[in-house]
């Protein structure tokens, strides 16, 4: 299979995998998806299995149990009935079976005290590139005062520090989920950075000084100054990929220089409040 094969090859399964996304909530047949991917439905179970690791409806399961653990952690006040029905399953009981299957905890127990680590264990699925072209353009960034949350564990133990930036903004009331924003400060690749290694702040925008808290947020900038910008759209498991990308193959070919000052992320919106594939964030890459 020649390059360009290759890339046609990828392209018909991302197809697919953006079907999936749009249309998780609905039924999904063998017949429609292998079509979609304008392949034999004969073999196409096979393909779909090489190519992602695992079953398709396994795949779709999973994805749909991200979604609803998404939704227990941070939703408190939805049903969990509600959830599970969202989810495709007939009843609460077959949902809580399915969730401590794949996670170990049930429903419930994720609710009050989710296991991320396993459950990011979980969805250590492939890279895949949904954005063909890439539109980078060079931009002013203002300085923005931010609440800064260091992370130094593994990429797998990230979404514990969300939760605890989520208390914190919820406690302080200085940050506004409504009217403030996130960012990420993104020192290290997770693909190349040893667990222990790992570093990742993240942050929420802030008008005021923050006093002393259980939570350990800090008082912090992410300083102006000339950026390269780009949208990477999708799966927040993505973005290495688009921050390879601007080191790759914008920046030698730009002839500009980097600032000292990590790369960032400017998350426009943020699950469960939209759905994954909705997902919208700026890549920021400083420059002199």
């Amino acid at each position: 299979m020649n390059s360009k094969q290759a890339t046609q090859y990828h392209q018909r399964f991302e197809r697919v995998l953006l079907h999936i996304d749009q249309h998780l909530y609905e039924p999904l047949t063998l017949e429609e998806l292998s079509d979609i991917a304008h392949f034999s439905k004969y073999h196409f179970l096979r393909q779909f299995a090489v190519y992602m690791g695992m079953s398709l409806f396994s795949y779709i399961r999973l994805i749909r149990l991200k979604r609803a653990s998404y939704r227990l952690a941070i939703n408190l006040d939805e049903k969990i009935i509600d959830i599970a029905l969202d989810a495709g399953f007939e009843n609460p009981e077959s949902f809580s079976r399915a969730f401590k299957q794949t996670f170990s905890q049930t429903p419930s127990q994720f609710r009050a005290h989710p296991q991320w680590q396993p459950w990011n264990e979980k969805y250590q699925l492939p890279i895949t590139h949904r954005n063909e072209e890439m539109n980078v353009n060079i931009v002013y960034f203002d300085a923005v005062p931010v609440g800064i949350l260091e992370h130094r564990a593994s990429p797998t133990l990230v979404d514990d520090s969300v939760m605890k930036l989520i208390e914190w903004r919820k406690t302080s009331g200085l940050s506004p989920i409504e009217t403030s924003n996130m960012y990420g400060l993104a020192y290290d690749d997770p693909l190349t950075t040893a667990p222990d290694q790992f570093r990742f702040d993240l942050c929420t925008s802030v008008t005021q000084d923050i006093p002393a808290n259980p939570q350990g947020v800090k008082n912090g900038i992410i300083p102006a100054g000339r950026c390269a910008v780009t949208t990477h759209r999708g799966a927040h498991h993505n973005l290495s990929a688009t921050a390879q990308a601007l080191y790759r193959d914008w920046l030698p070919a730009s002839g500009e220089e980097l600032r000292d000052f990590p790369l960032f992320f400017h998350y426009c919106n943020l699950m469960p409040g939209v759905e994954e594939h909705e997902l919208v964030t700026d890549v920021y890459l400083p420059l002199k």
